[in-house]
């Protein structure tokens, strides 16, 4: 069988990351410009600041965040390495490009402030979420965002984002709008993005876990393979307690199945202990592959 030549693997993967490039580019860029620029929100990142500038001295958005990102990045540059840098470096062009020459081809939105803050905030946490799905990011506050990220693992992107946006969100309110309702929309799309951002990236494959303790371990599982398809794990734990020997049953599934599975442990062992965790992310058979 002929092998694909490693350049011809190369080709493609540029090309698919170009591709999303411009796909969470156009996204950022219309939320950006075509409707949180025209009413005025404050907005996140360093697109946020670039506003700030926009509004103050009818500067380019994408041009001001380019400039903004170089001492930022210079600065990222050894925690994040030479790829990340390159591919974000790639993602900052494409970006800054389309938000100061494609944007200003759409029309821009003029109606309810509301819709304006949620399409800002739905789009923009698309766009980030492809982009950081691809291993890069659009630079400045991304590089802090993920050097964070590094530097504390159990953290996730959406939450450190919402915790540095409302910074930038406050003092966008504060500079241009001086308007309240301006802060309370420029807070919804920060709430918005993170948890688009947090739900495209690691929502779409979240599910749940399981831990039952009880008499009848083997019962409980063939139960839950009945019911669910789904296979489980037999775990031995001791009760500080007690002392006893206690059997644990392990079991991943998703959402919906977990309501079925609560229900059929009750039904075989009424006092059984039925721990319910959210799962982020569930990789391997009758999942998401590795």
């Amino acid at each position: 069988m002929k092998k694909n030549h490693p350049t011809m693997w190369y080709v493609k993967k540029w090309s698919i990351d170009i591709g999303i490039d411009i796909l969470g580019g156009v996204l950022i860029a219309l939320a950006t410009y075509n409707f949180a620029a025209a009413s005025e929100f404050p907005v996140v990142g360093l697109n946020g600041i670039a506003l700030i500038f926009y509004h103050l001295w009818g500067l380019p958005i994408g041009k001001v965040a380019l400039l903004l990102n170089i001492p930022i990045a210079l600065c990222c540059f050894r925690i994040l390495g030479r790829n990340f840098f390159l591919r974000s470096l790639r993602t900052i062009i494409i970006t800054s490009f389309l938000m100061d020459y494609a944007a200003p081809l759409f029309p821009v939105y003029q109606g309810d402030r509301m819709l304006a803050a949620i399409c800002t905030g739905v789009l923009s946490g698309l766009g980030f979420a492809l982009i950081y799905m691809r291993d890069s990011s659009t630079g400045g506050a991304d590089f802090v965002m993920l050097t964070l990220k590094a530097l504390n693992p159990h953290l996730t992107l959406g939450k450190i984002a919402f915790i540095m946006d409302a910074l930038i969100v406050l003092l966008g309110t504060a500079i241009v709008s001086k308007d309240i309702d301006s802060l309370i929309y420029g807070m919804i799309i920060s709430f918005l993005l993170s948890t688009v951002v947090d739900k495209v990236m690691y929502g779409i494959d979240a599910g749940k876990m399981t831990l039952i303790v009880t008499d009848y371990a083997k019962e409980v599982a063939q139960k839950i393979d009945e019911f669910t398809a789904r296979g489980s794990t037999f775990l031995k734990a001791e009760g500080s307690y007690s002392g006893e020997n206690k059997d644990v049953v392990m079991c991943a599934c998703n959402n919906k199945q977990m309501y079925i599975i609560r229900n059929a442990v009750k039904e075989i062992d009424p006092n059984a202990f039925i721990i319910i965790m959210e799962s982020n992310e569930v990789l391997g058979e009758g999942f998401k592959a590795h």
